[in-house]
């Protein structure tokens, strides 16, 4: 949802927009925000994408596949 849509939403429940929320989303809408606060594995700049892409390829080819039981979940950063 863009920050035009969200303004117009809040608009369409009754709730009192924020001046500063149109300006806000913008600026946590970016992808560096997020990337910045390692929400995410980071940006592939656009020149790379081919190379990413045969890299992990690569990598999800070469490994065996097992059925490993563990007690705890996936560990992110």
């Amino acid at each position: 949802m863009g920050a035009e849509q969200l303004s117009s939403v809040m608009e369409a429940v009754g709730k009192k927009v924020d001046p500063n929320l149109r300006d806000r989303i913008e600026r946590e809408s970016e992808s560096t925000f997020a990337t910045a606060r390692l929400w995410d594995d980071g940006i592939i700049p656009p020149s790379h994408t081919r190379r990413v892409l045969a890299m992990g390829l690569q990598a999800a080819l070469s490994g065996s596949v097992e059925d490993k039981k563990t007690e705890w979940g996936v560990f992110r950063m």
